[in-house]
């Protein structure tokens, strides 16, 4: 699993202009990134050569930041999932930050605004190990103040680029 890590450097980093051609190629990598750059190229309807710089570009300036399979948590025997959402003291969000990284059952960790600082997607087996990753693990990390956590029934919609 690769999770991409932002910092507050590169929030107020200029976002590339994008045109239809770019948002096309995005949206075709999206269903198949394993496809060949003819394919791809046929599919957006340029040209190969067109088709690699655009691809090229889109990668040199980190609008296409990798490429990567999805996968099906069930399948990889995560059959627990939850939001878990943490409180924390506002001056340990950045120790905190590679912690929560090493935690193998965190997917996705987020920074929010709001009454609650940090929003994980956290991937267990089953309850129990649910339970265990949440008790034993993030609530007992420093800074960590208060945990709600909400279980996920389905993952009705998940996107990685523009449809």
């Amino acid at each position: 699993m690769v999770m991409a890590v932002t910092t507050p450097e590169e929030w107020s980093v200029q976002a590339p202009a994008l045109d239809s051609t770019d948002r096309n190629i995005i949206s075709i990598l999206a269903q198949d990134g394993r496809i060949s750059m003819t394919a791809l190229a046929e599919k957006a309807h340029i040209s190969r050569a067109h088709c690699h710089a655009r691809l090229q570009h889109l990668q040199n300036t980190g609008v296409i930041t990798g490429f990567t399979v999805k996968v099906d948590p069930l399948k990889m025997g995560f059959g627990a999932s939850a939001h878990v959402i943490l409180k924390l003291r506002q001056h340990n969000w950045r120790a905190l930050r590679q912690q929560l990284l090493d935690i193998p059952e965190i997917w996705h960790v987020a920074l929010t605004g709001g009454p609650m600082d940090v929003i994980l997607l956290v991937r267990a087996k089953d309850a129990a190990d649910l339970r265990r990753v949440v008790f034993d693990e993030i609530q007992p990390l420093a800074g960590v103040v208060d945990t709600q956590t909400f279980m996920i029934f389905d993952d009705l919609v998940s996107r990685s680029a523009l449809h």
